[in-house]
């Protein structure tokens, strides 16, 4: 599990193909890697990778073949720059929200504006996806966890203030950038209790009794 806040902006060294899958090597820059062990879990670009060795200045992790179809990583080349953020431990203060690092589809950039000193980026997401995304909710876009400043239809927009749009790869968005987006957990064990959850008779008794006591109409 992660957090959302960006810890540092890394490069690609170099990707090898191997049977289909890409082994990954990942300059980290200023990410602090002394206390990590192999077999570790760090989100690259909000994906949750698994390192497989470390080198002098960073670390390698493989990518399936599953994750470069699903996600940004299948666009990355030698150096391009990407989110990093090591998993959460209990000593790590929760600063954005719950993200687990597993992608749920890809979002394009539709548009930016400037918005006093921050900048307004308006998103684009898969239809199937729209639903879950909430005004004032919470999302994941390459990682980064983000607070939804408005809805419309599967479209979305937040803020990037300046700190993070320094401290991320948001400063180098262009329009139609595709990125990885994560929606917020909690809509997704929501939908699957209200929609999923039925007896043996086939009835939802989690809808039946919202709706019995008036909170679903």
């Amino acid at each position: 599990m992660f957090t959302g806040i960006i810890q540092a902006i890394g490069h690609v060294q170099n990707l090898q193909q191997k049977g289909g899958d890409v082994r990954l090597t990942l300059d980290t820059g200023d990410l602090q890697l002394s206390d990590s062990d192999l077999g570790d879990s760090i989100a690259v670009n909000g994906v949750c990778l698994t390192a497989v060795e470390y080198t002098d200045n960073g670390f390698v992790a493989d990518v399936s073949a599953e994750t470069l179809s699903k996600t940004s990583l299948g666009f990355l080349k030698q150096g391009s720059a990407v989110n990093l953020e090591k998993a959460l431990t209990l000593n790590t203060a929760l600063g954005g929200h719950i993200v687990s690092g597993h992608v749920d589809g890809l979002a394009k950039l539709i548009s930016e504006r400037n918005d006093g000193r921050s900048i307004r980026y308006e998103f684009s997401v898969p239809q199937e996806l729209a639903h879950y995304i909430a005004e004032k909710g919470s999302v994941t876009i390459d990682g980064t966890s983000l607070t939804v400043n408005e809805v419309e239809g599967n479209r979305f927009g937040v803020n990037i203030v300046p700190h993070t749009r320094d401290n991320t790869i948001f400063k180098y968005y262009e329009i139609n950038t595709q990125v990885n987006l994560e929606v917020d957990i909690i809509a997704r064990y929501l939908e699957r209790l209200l929609t999923g959850q039925q007896s043996a008779n086939g009835e939802n008794n989690l809808l039946k009794t919202l709706t019995e006591s008036g909170f679903i109409k």
